[in-house]
């Protein structure tokens, strides 16, 4: 697949620090993730977490329920390498997020910066419907994307911005907006990229 071929270029020929998305400390992400209820119990999924510090985070704190999904097995070798005898707790799944695979039911799914890639309908369709096979009645949401003003493009490839209130729409009456932070990002090398991090409830 082209967007698997680019990513794990992309993370065959960059470091840690070398892409614009990288965060020593996921701080949003975990304050939404206690906001929905975080505990040691709780299960949480991480959508495009290849190389994110994030499972870092949750596994120090004792949770042994966890996943991660990434289209990158490069991305997935490196967080696991880096997480040494913990990368034996989370579930890791090398996948595109809109491909064929499957996951438990799932208390939380975590989303930074994954969703606005998917521009086509088809593949934002495809993402909803894994959305709501996984994610548990009365789950929590937590999707990050470019803002309106944010990027119109990001690692060479086109992306699509969203308010909360149209992120909203598209997830449907399925999902309540409970919170939504306007978040302006630095990277590495000093630019400023602004994003928007939602977190929905699902109702039904």
């Amino acid at each position: 697949m082209q967007r698997k071929e680019h990513w794990e270029r992309v993370f065959t020929t960059k470091g840690e620090q070398d892409v614009s998305w990288f965060e020593a400390l996921p701080a949003i992400s975990i304050q939404m993730l206690e906001a929905a209820g975080l505990a040691r119990e709780t299960c949480v999924l991480d959508v495009g977490g290849g190389d994110s510090r994030l499972v870092d985070h949750l596994a120090a704190r004792g949770m042994d329920c966890l996943a991660v999904l990434d289209v990158s097995r490069s991305a997935l070798k490196r967080a696991q390498s880096r997480l040494g005898d913990a990368a034996t707790v989370p579930v890791w799944i090398e996948s595109d997020v809109t491909g064929d695979w499957s996951l438990k039911p799932m208390d939380i799914w975590h989303d930074r910066a994954v969703f606005h890639f998917l521009v086509d309908a088809e593949d934002q369709a495809r993402y909803l419907a894994h959305l709501r096979d996984v994610l548990k009645p009365q789950g929590a949401v937590i999707i990050a994307t470019f803002a309106p003003d944010g990027p119109e493009t990001c690692s060479g490839l086109p992306v699509a911005r969203y308010s909360p209130e149209s992120l909203a729409d598209l997830l449907g009456s399925a999902f309540t907006l409970m919170e939504s932070r306007h978040h302006v990002h630095q990277t590495p090398w000093g630019a400023a990229q602004t994003f928007q991090y939602s977190r929905f409830v699902r109702v039904h």
